[in-house]
């Protein structure tokens, strides 16, 4: 069993950063690859990004790719979401996931585990 709590968002103009954080309880953490999706009004929930059990694999959703850049550290059950060049079509309630597959997944059904989600809102 992981239970998952991110933190971090908030309210940023464009152009702007946030780092968004997903903490993990549970001894097994280090076993799971973890993934960020994100929910806008009225969408589908949509793939960010993910990271492999060890770090060693990323990978991101074309739409965020090369803005955005996720990383954990496994001594504080705790991945990371860095946000870069923040544009209004980022603001949606983003996620954090806990999935036993090696190298994490774009899909959401995929996933073991969720947080409540963080919101992100980006001004222009």
């Amino acid at each position: 069993q992981v239970q998952l709590v991110e933190s971090g968002g908030g309210l940023v103009q464009a152009g702007g950063s946030l780092r968004l954080s997903c903490a993990a309880s549970g001894r097994t953490f280090s076993s799971y690859a973890m993934g960020w999706f994100r929910q806008a009004p009225g969408k589908e929930r949509e793939f960010v990004g993910a990271i492999s059990w060890s770090g060693g694999i990323t990978y991101y959703s074309d739409s965020v790719k090369g803005r955005f850049s996720i990383s954990r550290d496994n001594a504080k059950n705790t991945v990371y979401l860095q946000m870069n060049s923040l544009k209004p079509e980022d603001t949606a309630v983003y996620y954090c996931a806990a999935g036993d597959r090696r190298y994490g997944s774009r899909r959401y059904d995929e996933y073991d585990y969720w947080g409540q989600g963080t919101q992100v809102t980006v001004s222009s």
